[in-house]
C-alpha cells in the first residue's frame, strides 16, 4: 500500500485555527487516532472541516499489539468507524506493548524480540488488518532499554512481522537513531536492512540529546543525522509519503511547515541518489561502525564508544 502523499504535518490543536482560516498548502495531515474516537463534539467539528480540503492519515497510540491482553474489541470497532470517516489510507500504530490486566499505561513499552514475540504479533496484525478492512501498518518505537530474552535484531524481528503478516511498516527514521544511540548499534545498517517495499510512511522528528542517552520528546528540529538517514531512506524505498511529528513546545505554524519543505528538500535528494543523478556518499562497512560515518556524525552512544575503546 505505497502511496505516496508527499510530506505532512501532525494535525494539532494550536495550528487549527490558522489552517482553517488560511488553508495553506500541505501535502497531508496526521491525526492520533485516539483524540478523535469520540461520539461528537469539538474533535469530531474541526476534523470535519479539516477533511473538507486535506487528506488525513490516521495513526495510533494505544493499541499495545504485543501485551499479554488480545486486542481490546471495542477499542477496534471505534477505529474502524473512525477510519470510514476519515478514508485513511492506511491505519497505523506501533510494535510495543501498553499494559496488562486491563491497566493501560499510557507508554510505548518495548518487546523482547524472540520467536514468540514475532509469532503473537502476526497474529494479531493479521486479525486486526482483516477486521479494520483497511491496510494496516506498525511503527519502530525508540527504546532505552533491552531484555537479555531477545534472540533478534530490532530490524529482524519488525522485517519478519511485516512480511509474515503482510502488512506495512511505519518507519521511524528518528526512532532508528535515537534508538542506535541508546544502545550501539549501527543506524545505517538497520536502514539498510528492513524490507524497503514493506514502508509505506515515514515519521521524522526531533529528540533531545542528554548525553549519554537520547529522549525521543519530538521536539524541536529534526537534526541532520536524522535528515542525512532519511536520505539514505529515501534512495532506498523511492518516494514515500512523510511526516514531521513536533508534540512538544509546538512552534507556529509557519516554522512547522517550514521544516516540511526543508525534509522535502531532503526527500528530493535522496530520490536524485536513487536515480543515479548525483554520486551517493560513502556507506560505512559494517565492521565500520560504530566509528563516526561518511557524514561525520556518531552512529551510537557512550556504550558503544566504550566498547569500542575496549577491543581496541
Amino acid at each position: 500500500m505505497k502511496t505516496d502523499l508527499g510530506v505532512g504535518v501532525g494535525l494539532r490543536v494550536p495550528h487549527y485555527a490558522a489552517i482553517l482560516a488560511d488553508k495553506p498548502p500541505v501535502d497531508f495531515f496526521e491525526v492520533i487516532s485516539e483524540n478523535f474516537m469520540v461520539e461528537g463534539g469539538k474533535p469530531l467539528y474541526h476534523l470535519g472541516r479539516v477533511l473538507e480540503h486535506y487528506r488525513v492519515v490516521q495513526h495510533g497510540v494505544s493499541l499495545g499489539i504485543a501485551g499479554p491482553d488480545e486486542p481490546d474489541r471495542d477499542y477496534l470497532k471505534r477505529l474502524k468507524e473512525l477510519a470510514k470517516r476519515t478514508k485513511t489510507p492506511w491505519l497505523s500504530d506501533h510494535f510495543c506493548w501498553s499494559g496488562a490486566g486491563g491497566a493501560h499505561l499510557h507508554d510505548l513499552l518495548p518487546i523482547p524480540y524472540t520467536s514468540e514475540a514475532v509469532r503473537r504479533t502476526v497474529e494479531r496484525a493479521r486479525m486486526i488488518q482483516d477486521f479494520l478492512e483497511v491496510p494496516f501498518a506498525l511503527e519502530n518505537t525508540s527504546s532505552y532499554l533491552t531484555y537479555r530474552s531477545s534472540t533478534l535484531s530490532e530490524w529482524e524481528f519488525i522485517s519478519e512481522i511485516a512480511e509474515r503478516a503482510d502488512i506495512g511498516l511505519l518507519f521511524d527514521v528518528n526512532n532508528v537513531y535515537v534508538s542506535a544511540f541508546n544502545h550501539g548499534f549501527d543506524a545505517e545498517t538497520f536502514v539498510r536492512s528492513v524490507p524497503h517495499s514493506r514502508i509505506w510512511q515515514i515519521h521524522l522528528a526531533g529528540h533531545t540529546n542528554l548525553g549519554k542517552y537520547i529522549i525521543d520528546t519530538h521536539r524541536g528540529s529534526v537534526s541532520e543525522p536524522v535528515l542525512d538517514l532519511y536520505r539514505q531512506t529515501i534512495a532506498l524505498t523511492g518516494p514515500v509519503s512523510t511526516l514531521i511529528e513536533w508534540d512538544d513546545e509546538i512552534p507556529e505554524l509557519s516554522v512547522l511547515l517550514a521544516e516540511a519543505e526543508r525534509a522535502r528538500r531532503v526527500r528530493d535528494e535522496g530520490l536524485a541518489l536513487r536515480e543515479g543523478r548525483v554520486l551517493p556518499r560513502a556507506a560505512p562497512t559494517l565492521a565500520a561502525a560504530p566509528a563516526s560515518n561518511a557524514a561525520g556524525w556518531k552512529q551510537g552512544g557512550p556504550r558503544e564508544s566504550a566498547a569500542s575503546e575496549a577491543v581496541g
